[in-house]
């Protein structure tokens, strides 16, 4: 959806008459501080905004759009009278792009275009990154590209899940995994790690990557436990139904080759090595309701954590101190 902002009816009624045609969905405000209202109420993508209007002026409707988090990575195409000084000061001001009056149909559908696909690209950064990485991200692609770092990763998944899902009607299923990916990802996102993989019954998150993290194995370790802790108040409801399912999760610390991973249309961005791997099989291999995790992981999180041998290189994770 986009906003076009000017006090000057005729011209809303122009940008409507030149991008509705085109497929888009063009909402107006005639003024800045009626703009802003319309961006608090959320669903805008862009912004088309007049200079010169009562009261607030373009400039400074665009400095507020960027001090707000919540838009600061909104596009906003400033309309100008083609003056080098309005240029320069919309760029000042935090404009993407400008146009200038009278406007070419073409040209400014054309910009519109591409504003809006670098907004989808932002949107679906932020699906798997926390904010602050997704906006890392954008403002510099170059940090996907792949590269070796020492990272902690955590692997939480459902025990008895695929027994449950061969049984189980499909809209059981959907509300079980519903509730599982929901409650999991408020733990990742209240942690600060990055979603690296999401599969039916079970996530994947790594620390120090691609933000640094202070001591990411002890991060990665209460993370663990606050999504076990969750999920564990979920299994006691889905008991009373009859599903036998409870939490499970591993953790691995070390280094990973980390990188953008599939293709154009879909990747993510994960990390590839031992150490996921070895998360992973934690994970599979620990009892209903317990974390196990490996020795570098106990190693690192020593007099933090009360741990005791669990076979195999692995380490039964009791609690925390």
């Amino acid at each position: 959806m986009i906003l076009a902002v000017d006090d000057v009816p005729q011209n809303i009624r122009l940008l409507q008459a030149v991008l509705e045609p085109r497929g888009f969905t063009v909402v107006a405000a005639a003024s800045g501080s009626e703009a802003l209202d319309l961006l608090a109420a959320g669903g805008i993508d862009l912004v088309l905004l007049d200079i010169v209007m009562p009261e607030m002026d373009g400039y400074e409707v665009c400095r507020r759009i960027r001090s707000d988090p919540a838009t600061a990575f909104l596009p906003v195409v400033m309309i100008t009278a083609s003056g080098e000084p309005e240029k320069r000061r919309a760029v000042e001001a935090g404009a993407d792009d400008f146009i200038a009056k009278p406007f070419d149909a073409a040209e400014l559908v054309a910009r519109v275009r591409s504003l809006l696909r670098i907004k989808r690209y932002h949107d679906g950064l932020r699906r798997f990154l926390p904010p602050e990485v997704a906006d890392l991200v954008a403002a510099d692609p170059a940090v996907l590209e792949s590269h070796r770092r020492e990272v902690a990763v955590v692997s939480c998944g459902l025990s008895g899940f695929a027994a449950f899902a061969e049984q189980a009607a499909p809209e059981d299923v959907m509300a079980v995994l519903d509730g599982f990916h929901a409650a999991a990802g408020s733990e990742i996102e209240r942690a600060g790690g990055t979603l690296a993989r999401l599969a039916a019954d079970s996530v994947l998150v790594m620390f120090n990557d691609p933000l640094p993290c202070e001591d990411p194995a002890l991060v990665a370790v209460r993370l663990a436990v606050a999504a076990r802790d969750r999920v564990w108040e979920l299994a006691e409801g889905w008991t009373r139904l009859g599903f036998a399912l409870q939490p499970v999760c591993g953790v691995a610390f070390g280094h990973a080759t980390i990188g953008r991973i599939g293709s154009a249309s879909r990747w993510e961005y994960a990390p590839v090595g031992p150490v996921p791997l070895q998360a992973e099989r934690l994970r599979a291999a620990a009892s209903p309701g317990q974390i196990l995790i490996s020795q570098r992981v106990d190693a690192a999180v020593a007099g933090a954590a009360i741990t005791s041998p669990a076979g195999d290189g692995a380490w039964d994770l009791l609690g925390l101190e």
